[in-house]
């Protein structure tokens, strides 16, 4: 597929004149006079500047010019470094048809073992970074970071009912949802106890804040991540209408997405919410740079997952005196990771092929206190 149709080039005044070679301006392939040769590109930014799916944003369309005018100053990290900016996405006739534009473009990209980076638009067209797992080989686990559960049911205002559709669309991809960094003085009750009946992950901000290392498992089970501005706290990214006084540090948003970049399921990653009309000084702007700056860098600090018989992985067994009578834990010496076997596995059709699950040291000191711990309990509710 030509993907250049789909695309206008970034434009003029985002580039500064004074850029030296070892910055992202010089060092990535951007489309301003030609589109960028996608045949050796890892990582591909897409700006977005749909924003017909807010009321109460409206300015987020100017988001993604605004995010390249803090990110191509930046240095580049390690690695190959093999990295497009396509520009900015044609908006389609109507709101669903830029999704289904999205949709084809992030489809594409996967396809081709190259990640998107979505930029910019309300936090509705996250939905069309989710269709684009529709024809996947297996079913998808989709990670939000954000500060509410976006489960109106208002229509007139998709950005804070998105979330909806893609919990019932059809045919069903959806194996798993989890969410960091809910405030509850934001989140109805009512929205917990669904979510929490699905056997999704929902984790408030202080609970991560509490243990900010537990939030690593959570983001290495995820194929995609959308992260919403209010995430993070009002005096580090001003730059939302929604803004909340607590929330994230900018520091921790870009630890999160560290642990995204290192993630090798992580296939899409979309920042979405910011508005450069409320944003002070451009503090936002810079944030959401060095959140893409730390996703990047983590990607190509990727190690392949090695073979459970492999001598770097450490197997430990707690035994139950009730079922499940015994929890079988591996540790990666390698790279310190956790990971928890789950028995009775269905691995046919869609569903994930892998008997382990993603888990943390905690979870192994709870197993050893005699206690199941909680993913387990929803993975095997899940699969039951």
């Amino acid at each position: 597929m030509n993907l250049a149709i789909f695309f206008d080039p970034v434009p003029e005044d985002v580039f500064s004149n004074g850029a030296i070679n070892s910055t992202w301006q010089k060092n990535i392939k951007v489309f301003h006079e030609s589109f960028p040769d996608l045949a050796e590109i890892d990582i591909a930014l897409i700006g977005v500047t749909e924003e017909r799916g807010t009321t109460t944003n409206v300015g987020v369309s100017k988001g993604a010019n605004a995010i390249r005018k803090k990110l191509y100053p930046l240095q580049t990290g390690t690695g190959a470094f093999k990295i497009a900016d396509l520009g900015n996405l044609r908006n389609g006739e109507t709101r669903e048809d830029t999704d289904q534009r999205l949709k084809e473009v992030c489809e594409t990209l996967i396809a081709n073992q190259t990640i998107p980076i979505i930029l910019g638009s309300s936090h509705d067209l996250s939905y069309g970074q989710f269709l684009a797992y529709e024809n996947y080989d297996k079913a998808v686990t989709f990670l939000n970071i954000d500060a509410t559960l976006d489960m109106d049911e208002d229509e007139d205002n998709p950005t804070s009912s998105h979330l909806n559709k893609v919990f019932t669309h059809e045919p069903n991809f959806l194996f798993h949802y989890a969410h960091l960094g809910y405030h509850s003085f934001l989140t109805e009750k009512e929205k917990l106890e669904v979510l929490e009946k699905l056997y999704f992950e929902l984790y408030r901000l202080g609970q991560i804040r509490d243990n900010f290392e537990e939030a690593e498992p959570v983001i290495r089970t995820a194929d995609l991540l959308t992260f919403d501005i209010s995430a993070i706290r009002m005096s580090d990214a001003p730059g939302n209408k929604k803004a909340q006084p607590f929330g994230f540090t900018g520091e921790e948003a870009c630890q999160l997405c560290w642990y995204a970049g290192i993630n090798s399921r992580m296939s899409s990653i979309g920042f979405y919410e910011y508005n450069p009309d409320e944003d002070e000084r451009e503090k936002t702007a810079a944030v959401i740079a060095t959140m893409v700056w730390y996703f990047t860098e983590g990607y190509y600090h990727r190690n392949k997952e090695a073979d459970l018989n492999d001598s770097r992985f450490t197997k430990y067994v707690v035994a139950f005196k009730e079922e499940p009578h015994k929890l079988v834990f591996y540790k990666d010496t390698f790279t310190d990771k956790w990971w928890l076997e789950i028995s009775g596995w269905n691995n046919k059709g869609a569903y994930p092929t892998s008997a382990l699950i993603p888990c943390s040291y905690k979870d192994y000191e709870t197993a050893n206190a005699g206690e199941i711990p909680n993913r387990w309990i929803l993975t095997n509710a899940k699969l039951v």
